[in-house]
This record gives C-alpha cells, structure tokens and sequence, in this order.
C-alpha cells in the first residue's frame, strides 16, 4: 500500500483529519460560525454509551438496545441485565478478540485487562488476556497474581508436551504456565521481557498457541503490539474474531487507528475492520475537544464507538484491580464488553 494514500506519510493531515481538527478548535471561533459546523454533528458521547455504525439512510432507527443508526444509549440500572444476560449468552466456541492500534499509549494493555475482567467477572471462567506485545509488554506485570514468573517463553519451550493432554489434564498443565486475577475472574498469559523471544514467535507458533487457547477458554483477549509489519502481529489480526481498536481522543492515536483501518482493508481483512468496535478511552477527567467528532468519525468506518471514562485508580500505570474501579467505569465497561461480543452472542 502507499502509504502516502493514507496520509500516513505527509506532512500536514488529509482533508478528512483536518475538517475533524477545524471543529474541534471551534471554541475560538464566533458562535456564529460553529452553529453550520456542527448541525450534523452528535452531541458529544458520555462515558458508557455507544455509538453504532452509520449506514445509509435506508436503515430504520432502533427503538432501543444494539443495532439501529446511532444510538447514544445512556447507562441504566435497566439495562445491566441485558448486558450481563448478553455476556453470559454462548458465543458459539471459542473467541479470540484483539485489542490493536501501532500507537504506543493508547491503553491496549489497560483495555485489554478491563474486558477481560469484566467479561470473566460475568461468566466467572473460560477468560484469557495474552500479553502479545513482542517488545517487553507490560500485561503481566499489570494484572494477574506473580504466583511464578513463567511467560509465554517457558510455554512455547514445553509445547509440544502440553498440545497432546487432553480434558482436565489440559488445564492443568496450561495452569502451570498462567497467571490469575486476584479475584479470580481470569487468567493472564504474560509475554517475554527479552526482544530477542520475538523471533521465536513466527506464525505458525503464534497459531499453535492460539489453537491451544481455544480448548480451555470461551474468550481469549489479546494485547497486541505495535509493528504491523511484524508476522506475529499479522497472525493474530488474520485469527482474530473480534478486533477492538484503541484510542484515546488525540489527533495522533486516532489518526494511527485510521491508517491502519486502510491497511487492514489493503490486505484484505476489510471485514474484520468494518466489524471493529472503537474503544475510545478518557485519559482525564475531562473530556477532550476532539471526542464528539473522534466518535462521529470512527462510527462511519467500524461497527460501533464505545467510550469509557478516565478513573484515578488507572492513572498510576500500576497492578489494575477491577473491583477497585469506580461503579461508573465498571458499568461503561459492562456496556463495551458487551458491544465487543455481542455478535456472537445466541
């Protein structure tokens, strides 16, 4: 692909990336002026509501619930029992579901421990986050009890011996291999510290340990890294279900996200981006500028646009403690979680 296409490249940003930075800077501007602007505009997203996939105008809007146009859905004690009901539903086997955006700092790890957790808090078993990042992620130092200090290194050495188990001897010797929430709600894959393991994780054994995953748990979330280039990379986007692209409402993170939406649909996988849920998370109390339009943006190229509030207890980068998160967060989180499976939810 040329990058240049994309924007990727140049030095100032396409036309689309400026119109969104133009409206976002209309605060100097008389009020006048921003009244035409912004007449198509949503109002901006609340912390726990979704945004849904613009379409032509052909489809009828939604009196409530997923699917419909946009649908600014506002957290609702009435509405937990769905969503709980939906996360508890099968989801016709198992489920890889992978948290991407080549942009450092865009709560990757955070989200990908979050869902997670409140995934494996609702259903109560079957969860996996696979710190995937090639280049010293830093999942497993986050989340899950260091009973031991094995990481998807000391699993790849001894996999041929744990592929033949079977049943519960399976989960057994993967057990060996895994980390767990303190509460128990999940179970964390940690990845290798030394860059040098990068080499070791080549397609086939990235598949390899996604087939193994699959046997033991429902919902296999995986932090990816950054390198799209990289064939690890590119092997868990190609097994991927579900793909969740992070953001937080910066011009560069959401520009980052949008190039690689095009270089998804350049190789071929325009299906798994047009099915995308955007995960855009609040690193401040308050909210960005560039949130309204980051959302409007993102809701015409993928299924849905989830956003979940800033909490202090994440600030410090430290060990994530889902019970620890305020009721607001957990409650935005239920509603992304169950945006990111619904799909397959019967």
């Amino acid at each position: 692909m040329d990058r240049a296409e994309t924007g990727w490249s140049a030095s100032t940003p396409t036309p689309r990336w400026r119109s969104i930075l133009d409206r976002a800077l209309l605060g100097n501007r008389p009020e006048e002026d921003q009244v035409e602007a912004y007449r198509s505009v949503p109002s901006v997203p609340l912390p726990g509501q979704v945004v849904e996939q613009r379409r032509p105008p052909q489809v009828e809007s939604a009196p409530s619930g997923f699917g419909g146009q946009i649908e600014w859905q506002p957290a609702r004690q009435s509405v937990s029992d769905q969503l709980i009901a939906t996360l508890r539903r099968d989801l016709g086997g198992s489920r890889v579901v992978a948290f991407a955006n080549p942009k450092g700092g865009v709560h990757k790890t955070t989200a990908t421990v979050l869902c997670a957790a409140t995934i494996g808090s609702v259903r109560g078993r079957g969860v996996l986050a696979w710190d995937d990042n090639e280049l010293r992620g830093t999942l497993g130092l986050r989340a899950g009890s260091a009973r031991h200090a094995r990481t998807i290194r000391h699993l790849i050495a001894d996999l041929t011996m744990i592929e033949v188990s079977q049943g519960q001897e399976l989960n057994e010797r993967l057990d060996d291999y895994l980390r767990h929430a303190s509460d128990g709600s999940y179970d964390v894959l940690a990845g290798e510290e030394s860059p040098r393991f990068a080499q070791r994780l080549d397609p086939h054994t990235v598949r390899r340990v996604i087939e193994l995953v699959r046997r033991t748990h429902d919902v296999i979330c995986v932090d990816t890294g950054n390198n799209v280039e990289s064939p690890n990379w590119q092997t868990v986007l190609q097994a991927a279900d579900q793909l969740v692209i992070t953001s937080v409402p910066r011009e560069d993170a959401a520009f980052t996200a949008d190039w690689m939406l095009d270089l998804l649909h350049e190789w071929g996988m325009g299906q798994l981006a047009e099915q995308a849920v955007t995960l855009l998370s609040c690193p401040t109390p308050n909210p960005s500028p560039l949130l309204n339009d980051l959302a409007a943006h993102f809701a015409t190229r993928t299924r849905a646009v989830a956003v979940v509030p800033y909490d202090p207890s994440l600030e410090s980068g430290s060990s994530i403690e889902y019970p620890m998160l305020r009721a607001s967060t957990r409650q935005a989180w239920l509603q992304a979680a169950a945006v990111i499976v619904e799909r397959f939810a019967r």
